[in-house]
């Protein structure tokens, strides 16, 4: 049963994902048929999931939530920001339902609350004038007749299920309803259903139901229905041919509806007859159904977070190399172990060289099966970017590009919050209100980027906006008021360098603090998570224009050459990519008390590892070797007692308590089984 959750989860989680990006189309063009088919198409799975599983509260609430979307779907609501609020607030309440069950097997949260909300909002649309069956109908078939590509592919599809379904449970009975039309909504395009889906879900039929569809032939449709989980018949007509009769004749209908209504209108008193005070009545019982709903997603705003990256899809291609591979180990271990048995050193140094090239091309298959496109984090962002738009009345476009990059599962894990924190900064600090935005000349509309390109072995991903960019000058002073730096040497820093200060820990311009920022935290951890995958954090910012902040990251985990040093007792790995050159010690020069050394004129600060890491047992002062550094990471020196080798190792991040410590990066297995710790020369 625990790997059928595990399934479960994992695939409720991308169906949540799925519906919230479905919902967000929906929201900028309420007329987007696809959107409203993915929408739909992904809630039942989710209901009748979350039903199969026995988990009846997260079905019924995706059941309100079909409710909603249907009364949208058939015109009779509008899409509206707040309508939304209610259907994304829902979806919320699920994703929370889905979490509590990962962690404990099952979910106690009481959905009713919100369930009752939907309800309210639905019985308010019930109450607004609306026009008879007939009209209803007339609409619907209109409706069909325009999303038709053919006008003579309608179909009727007749389902009938074997005789033993009718005596089942309701539940059941929409479960085996939920695979015909899981299959008819994936292949072929669900006008619609008698009885209605929404009955149909609910196993409201008796031995069966029909489907109205267009998108194939009938040999396709009946090729798609037929042999479904119980169906046992399914008979396809085309009925394309009677809905023009049909419209003409409601048509007919409403034609002298409209002139009863005429009539009514003109013998009744206007004041009590006015439209707009019904209107203002539905409106006024909507808005405090919308208070509600606002105030639950803004909360969900606040704690919005990207998941831990649990499972990866791997190609079947990938799997078969794999196997090849450790076929092909298997085999070099035994030809090795053979020739050292038999004392044969020629070809046992034979059998290693093969051995090294076999767990290269291990290390580099396993690799690529770790890679996971970007889109497993940051298609939830759009949904927070709404989110914060809505809570602080800003009209934002949101653009990705991008999104199919691949890096490492790991590096993926780390980066989510940091990217969510760039993204709320953004919004936060970056995009005016739509009237500032229009009193500057700008469209009242900003639009926040997130885009993500390959360069060779290394992936940068940028966050940009429209916005107001950052005011170099106000850094500087609020830079001076803390205390970080004095007034002249703030005076000194170019743009470029004020921008970096943004990073210093507890720094932030904003003086009201909000759900969102201005608590001066953040950014130095995002640099800080950034630096410890061995990637680069940049800023560019133009005042009044927007700021672009740039990522810089390897694609996969630090497989790295380390230069390995000894100070006192202890050995320690420098990335060899940081080593500019390794010479002996030489002459050292003081400069205001500190120890530099000095190389092609260029004055270099002296670092002692043995001091600055307090390295037990003694250390050798006036000789021992030099490891100069490349001046783009730091211009510095440092001193050590020996330079021992280098080697390939596998560089795991400190975490925890231990991911603060200046000049540590990380720590690396020998493989002796010696943990050795990795520098980090720009903190050291």
């Amino acid at each position: 049963m625990d790997e059928y959750i595990q399934d479960f989860i994992r695939e409720s989680e991308e169906n949540i994902t799925e519906l919230n990006n479905s919902l967000l189309e929906l929201e900028n063009d309420p007329n987007d048929a696809e959107a409203m088919d993915s929408i739909f198409r992904t809630a039942h799975t989710l209901k009748g999931n979350f039903a199969a599983m026995g988990f009846q509260n997260g079905s019924n609430l995706a059941h309100a939530i079909e409710d909603l979307l249907d009364e949208i779907r058939q015109g009779r609501m509008d899409v509206t920001p707040e309508i939304m609020d209610h259907v994304f607030a829902g979806v919320d309440k699920i994703e929370l339902i889905l979490a509590e069950i990962e962690e404990h097997g099952e979910s106690k949260t009481d959905p009713s609350a919100t369930i009752e909300d939907i309800r309210n909002t639905l019985e308010t649309a019930d109450e607004a004038p609306d026009d008879d069956e007939t009209a209803t109908e007339t609409t619907a078939a209109e409706a069909a007749l325009s999303r038709l590509d053919d006008p003579s592919a309608l179909a009727d599809v007749d389902v009938v299920f074997h005789a033993d379904v009718e005596m089942r449970d309701s539940q059941m009975k929409g479960v085996d309803a939920m695979f015909v039309l899981g299959e008819v909504t994936e292949q072929l395009e669900l006008l619609g259903a008698v009885p209605s889906v929404e009955a149909i879900n609910d196993g409201d039929y008796d031995d069966g139901f029909d489907l109205f569809v267009t998108g194939g032939d009938e040999e396709k449709a009946n090729e798609v229905v037929n042999g479904v989980g119980k169906v046992e018949a399914a008979t396809i007509s085309d009925v394309t041919d009677d809905i023009p009769d049909a419209i003409s004749e409601a048509d007919g209908a409403d034609d002298a509806d409209e002139t009863a209504d005429s009539v009514s209108e003109s013998t009744s008193d206007p004041d009590s007859a006015d439209d707009s005070d019904a209107s203002d009545g539905s409106n006024e019982s909507d808005a405090s159904n919308e208070s509600d709903a606002s105030s639950e997603a803004d909360t969900s705003t606040t704690k919005t977070q990207v998941d831990e990256i649990q499972s990866i899809r791997v190609g079947v291609d990938q799997l078969d190399d794999l196997h090849g591979l450790v076929e092909q180990l298997v085999t070099s271990r035994i030809k090795l172990r053979r020739s050292v048995e038999q004392s044969e050193l020629g070809s046992a140094s034979d059998n290693l060289d093969e051995l090294d090239k076999i767990t290269t091309s291990l290390q580099d298959t396993v690799m690529d099966m770790r890679l996971v496109p970007l889109k497993k984090i940051v298609d939830k962002f759009p949904r927070l970017v709404r989110d914060l738009a809505r809570t602080q009345e800003k009209e934002i476009d949101f653009e990705m590009e991008g999104k199919n990059i691949e890096l490492d599962r790991t590096i993926l894990n780390e980066i989510s919050d940091p990217l969510m924190h760039l993204l709320r900064n953004a919004v936060d600090h970056g995009i005016e209100t739509p009237d500032e935005r229009e009193a500057n000349g700008k469209p009242r509309t900003g639009t926040v980027h997130l885009r993500g390109k390959r360069e060779r072995d290394r992936v940068t991903i940028e966050v940009s906006d429209d916005g107001a960019g950052i005011d170099a000058d106000a850094v500087r002073t609020k830079a001076v008021s803390k205390g970080i730096m004095s007034r002249q040497e703030a005076d000194e820093l170019s743009d470029e360098e004020v921008y970096e200060l943004i990073f210093h820990a507890g720094f932030s311009t904003t003086d009201e603090i909000t759900d969102v920022s201005g608590r001066g935290v953040g950014m130095d951890v995002v640099r800080n998570t950034i630096k410890r995958l061995d990637g680069d954090i940049s800023v560019e910012s133009e005042l009044g224009d927007g700021t672009t902040i740039s990522l810089s990251l390897p694609v996969t985990v630090a497989i790295v050459k380390v230069l390995f040093v000894e100070s006192g007792e202890e050995e320690y790995g420098i990335p060899i990519k940081n080593v500019d050159e390794i010479r002996r010690m030489g002459e050292v020069q003081h400069i205001e008390g500190e120890e530099v050394i000095t190389h092609d004129d260029t004055v270099y600060p002296l670092i002692r590892l043995g001091r600055a890491l307090d390295v037990p047992g003694e250390t050798k002062n006036g000789d021992g070797m030099l490891v100069r550094v490349n001046e783009s990471e730091r211009q510095v020196a440092i001193h050590c007692d020996a330079v021992s080798r280098q080697e390939e190792v596998v560089v795991k991040p400190f975490e925890g308590i231990l991911s603060g410590i200046p000049g540590l990066s990380g720590a690396a297995v020998l493989g002796e089984g010696d943990v050795v710790t990795i520098l980090d020369v720009e903190s050291l």
